[in-house]
Order: structure tokens, then sequence, then C-alpha cells
């Protein structure tokens, strides 16, 4: 019994040990991005289709047919081709929208699947709420019809108005029917017969190529795999995999590497947002921040006549205007950082916002003190 009891007390902490170890061998792989998130194959790709229709039943929010010719030519079109002859009548309905119809045709997609449709008023609708769109073929940059939509439109949006007040909320001239296009023609890519494979980065980079590489080398047992430019890794299929692409991509796709990428810093002046990336360095640096403070205060002084006497009020105006360009000005050092939080901490220690900030980080560009590249959009 005690050395049962001795056995069972060993047996918890070693296995208390093995899980600590497999935990930290798996820490670092969680920080690792798949191939499947950082590429993507030549060829499997979606492609954009569109079409031209209307959509019936609104609720006197159409188009107003004098001011658009083409919704009245659609529905005149649309109705001899059901019998009815308009030819110059006078047609003052305005339940009737001329609508684009847009789609992505995703890849593999087979005849008979659906998709999903967006459609956005082409004309002057004030709202596409409780519409119905006809059935709109949707053409691709072949001319050919890949596509057929039809059915009751869905916007999240919506507007009401009276004699004196109108509100809005969302975009009710765009809305979007669920399931609403059924594939008509497939786009043939033969991905088993590819003697061949290349993976396109989304984000090029010549060391993540190479890494991409080298991993899938690792796993096939072989030089199979061989970058050739920052964007495109070469894969030749190895004899075992040949008419089966589908079981290497899957395996393929779930290897993880680390991504590199440059160091850089990302402005939007127009609304003061900077993101910085995490390699981004800076060496030591002394920054003045100068603000220039302009005051006015209006007091003006009002001069009234005597009791019953022959005058007027006259008010006399009267500006104080102060300049102060000492205030707030500072000579801060920025130290050389190793990290991104450091930098962000010497930047910060300056108490500018972000619109100083842009500028502050332009001239340490300028002085060549900071090692990132600065794109401004």
């Amino acid at each position: 019994m005690f050395r049962k009891a001795a056995l069972t007390s060993l047996v918890k902490p070693l296995a208390a040990l093995l899980a600590l170890g497999l935990a930290l061998a798996a820490g670092p792989a969680q920080a690792l991005s798949r191939i499947k998130d950082l590429a993507s194959v030549e060829g499997v790709r979606s492609n954009q289709i569109l079409g031209y229709g209307i959509v019936v039943g609104l609720n006197g929010t159409g188009d107003t047919l004098n001011n658009a010719p083409f919704t009245k030519q659609s529905l005149t079109a649309m109705l001899e081709r059901l019998g009815v002859n308009t030819r110059g009548a006078n047609m003052r309905t305005a339940n009737v929208a001329a609508v684009m119809v847009t789609a992505n045709l995703p890849p593999f997609a087979t005849q008979g699947t659906r998709l999903d449709v967006t459609v956005s008023a082409l004309g002057d609708a004030k709202s596409l709420q409780g519409g119905t769109l006809l059935v709109t073929p949707l053409l691709g940059a072949d001319g050919e019809v890949y596509a057929v939509s039809q059915g009751p439109v869905a916007i999240a949006g919506f507007s009401a108005e009276g004699d004196a007040s109108k509100i809005t909320r969302g975009v009710p001239t765009v809305g979007r029917i669920a399931n609403g296009g059924l594939i008509e023609r497939e786009i043939e890519f033969a991905l088993n017969k590819l003697k061949t494979l290349r993976l396109a980065l989304r984000n090029p980079d010549f060391t993540t190529a190479r890494r991409m590489a080298s991993a899938i080398n690792d796993f096939l047992g072989g030089d199979a795999a061989e970058p050739t430019d920052p964007s495109t890794v070469v894969l030749q299929i190895p004899p075992r995999f040949q008419g089966n692409m589908i079981r290497m991509l899957t395996d393929i796709e779930q290897l993880r590497i680390e991504p590199d990428q440059l160091a850089r810093i990302v402005i939007d002046e127009r609304s003061g947002i900077i993101v910085m990336g995490k390699d981004v360095r800076v060496s030591t640096v002394a920054v003045a921040q100068g603000n220039l403070t302009v005051t006015i205060t209006e007091q003006p002084q009002v001069s009234q006549p005597g009791p019953l006497s022959d005058g007027r009020t006259v008010v006399t105006p009267r500006s104080n205007v102060k300049v102060d360009t000492e205030g707030g000005n500072k000579l801060a050092m920025v130290k050389e950082s190793v990290t991104l939080a450091e930098l962000v901490d010497g930047l910060n220690a300056l108490g500018i916002g972000p619109r100083d900030l842009i500028s502050i980080l332009q001239a340490i560009k300028a002085s060549g003190a900071l090692q990132a590249e600065i794109e401004v959009m």
C-alpha cells in the first residue's frame, strides 16, 4: 500500500510537469500565423458580376419617370415583353425604380447554387423598402450571363418626412437579397490537373516568402517550394499528391510561420489616426514643441448721458489682445527605444495630441532619427 501511494504521489507531479511543458511548447505557436491566413492559391478567387434591373412594388418612393428616362424605357420594354403595349402613353407611376445589381461569384461555385446580391438605386428613388426585384441577368467581365437574381429587397435604413421635417437613418436606397441569385454558369478551374501551384502572399515580403517556402519544404521533405519574388511562392506538386491536390493544400495551409513586415507608421491626417508597427525604432533625439496662444478679450465700455440731457447712449469697443509664445514650450528627450511601448511613452511624455504628434513624427523622420517608413493616407 505504501509503494502504491508513493507511486501515485509521484505520478501526479510528473503529469503536472508534463502538462506545463506541453503548454509552454504550444505557447509560442499561438503567436505564429497559418499559411492559410498569409497567402492564397493563385487562381482560386471570386469574380464580380453585375446587372441592370428594376424594382417594383414601392410605396410611392420610386423613380420620377420624367427625371429618369431609363426607368421609363425599361418599364415600357418589360411590359411589351409581357404583351402590354404602352408606347406613347403618359405613365406617372412612382412605384418602380431602376437599380444596379451586384454580386461576387465564389470560386468553384456550381450550377444551381445560390448567392447573395446587393441592389442599389440608379435614379432618384427615395427608398427601396418593400420592393421586389424582377428577373435580372448578372453578367461577368466577358459579357456572359453567370447568374440570375430575383426576390424581395431587404434594406437596413429608413426615411420618413412630413411637411416641415425629414429624418433618414442608414441608406434606404441600397438593399440586399439573401440567396437572391441563382448560378447558371460555372467557371471551370481544374485544380487537380495542375503541375505547379503558386501561392500569392497577401502582404508581400522577402523574409515571409522564404519562411513560407522553408516550412513547406520541411513538411514535404524536399525542395518543392521556391520563392520567386516577395509575393509569390511556386510549389512543384510532388508525385504522391498529383491528382489529390486538396489533401496537400489542407495540410500546407495549416503550417505556421512567423510573418515579417517593414517598420512602418501609417498616418491618416484627416482623422488624426496614427498606427505604428512593432518594429518601429527611433534614435535618441530632442524634440521641442512650441505653442502659440492668442487670447482676445472683449470688454466694451458703455457711456450713457445724464438724466434729462439731450444725448444718447454710446458703446465704445475695447479689446485686449494677449500673445503667449512661452507657455507650454518644452524640449524633451526621446531616448533610443527598443520597444514600441517605450517609443510611445517617450512621445506621450511631451503631452501632445495626435495632430501635433503627426508633425513631430514627420520631423523626426526628416532628421534621420526614425528608422521606419511613414505612409500618409
